[in-house]
């Protein structure tokens, strides 16, 4: 069986330069709206120091912000498809500002709930990767696609390499709490950055104007593919395993006996090769299969993974680990997003894009919300760990026979 996808096979024409002033504003908006989430872990300590409460109480919130993440990302994607991306995008900076003033409040877990959990959840489903790069794909050729993507993720890894020293140093300078202000302030940026990126469903370079859909009709026919259905299924495992890292590492680098420092160089680390991760899954994606590219990567998750935990850990076991995880860490994200493009095209790709990350953030939820349950009632992270490896291989299995093709359609008149 080939392994070249389907989408880069045949005889290309000349095709376009890449349009890099809507690249360019949706890489910022990723940058800004994947930085500060990835950083909560930073909050998690001096936080729970100064209001005395149990990981479990943090953990929660995280878990609400990856579920309401995941299940506003589809309510969002279609609202962008349908009323413009730059409208979803700036409510997501406001959103994502509002969210942080609250949590810095620190009153109450009330507070840490709505602010850092349900207001960030929101902030970040609306100005997540389902909507950048549903505006990227309706402005790119076929082609293109993969590659666009794989810029656009990298620019939120590189959120995530740049915000975690940087949210780490402003928590040293100033205090939690002022940090989270901080940041908010930062958010405001993101509706300005997103004004290029004004287009919905029916504008852009490859609007498809040819197959019309109902949003239910669209849903049904998604609902009902094979191929699709296994893409959510394996997702899930995909927010399963980054969002327990990005929530419990540093806490978890504290009870191995590692000094704090190596936190903040691993989730760097991992931010950093994230982008060279993400930027080659863009590359491989256009000229080899999608879906074993896809399982190759949960498997080699699970191989690290498993190797971390059952090898001596030191500081040099943890940069090691942060650079290959850095390395798979969203190099899902642009073949997953490549592979809804391909099965039904552009014109609900928010939408049906946002109900796979609907599954990746259910496994957020539990990643995150187990790392602190466990954790309370066993005093060790090592059960949420086997479980993600498990997992990883699930993944793999689910992805290998997953179809790289468009969904059949009647023929247009």
């Amino acid at each position: 069986m080939s392994v070249v996808s389907q989408s880069a096979t045949g005889v290309h024409a000349a095709r376009p330069g890449l349009p890099w002033l809507i690249i360019v504003a949706g890489s910022l908006v990723a940058l800004l709206t994947f930085g500060p989430r990835s950083a909560m872990g930073f909050f998690q300590l001096p936080l729970l120091a100064d209001t005395g409460w149990d990981r479990t109480t943090f953990g929660l919130a995280m878990a609400l912000q990856n579920l309401c993440w995941g299940f506003s990302q589809p309510f969002f994607g279609a609202v962008a498809d349908k009323f413009g991306t730059w409208r979803v995008l700036a409510i997501s900076g406001l959103l994502y500002a509002a969210g942080l003033f609250l949590m810095s409040f620190g009153g109450s877990p009330a507070t840490l709930h709505i602010g850092g959990g349900v207001l960030v959840g929101l902030a970040v489903g609306a100005g997540s990767f389902g909507t950048v790069l549903s505006a990227f794909a309706r402005n790119v050729t076929p082609h293109q696609r993969s590659m666009a993507f794989g810029i656009g993720t990298a620019a939120g890894s590189a959120g995530m390499f740049l915000f975690a020293p940087l949210s780490q140093g402003l928590i040293s300078a100033y205090g939690w709490s002022d940090s989270l202000v901080y940041l908010g302030v930062i958010m405001l940026l993101v509706p300005l950055f997103a004004i290029p990126l004004r287009g919905n469903s029916s504008s852009g370079t490859q609007k498809e104007a040819l197959y019309k859909q109902s949003i239910g009709e669209a849903l049904k026919e998604a609902l009902g593919h094979k191929s699709y259905l296994l893409l959510v299924s394996g997702f899930f495992v995909c927010g399963y395993q980054v969002a327990f890292i990005t929530a419990h590492f540093p806490a978890y680098i504290g009870d191995i006996g590692i000094d704090a420092r190596y936190a903040v160089i691993a989730l760097a680390l991992i931010g950093f090769f994230n982008i060279i991760g993400s930027l080659s899954a863009g590359i491989i994606g256009q000229h080899y299969s999608k879906p074993y590219f896809l399982a190759l990567i949960y498997l080699g998750r699970s191989i690290a993974v498993a190797l971390f935990l059952l090898l001596p850990q030191s500081p040099v076991s943890v940069i090691i680990f942060a650079v290959v995880m850095g390395l798979l860490w969203l190099s899902t994200v642009p073949p997953t997003n490549g592979l809804v493009a391909i099965m039904f095209g552009t014109r609900h790709l928010g939408l049906l894009g946002g109900i796979v990350f609907l599954s990746h953030q259910v496994g957020s939820f539990l990643g995150v919300w187990m790392g602190g349950y466990l954790y309370d009632h066993f005093g060790s992270y090592d059960p949420v760990w086997w479980l993600g490896v498990a997992l990883g291989i699930f993944a793999a299995i689910v992805h290998w026979p997953i179809e790289e093709k468009p969904v059949a359609r009647p023929a247009i008149a």
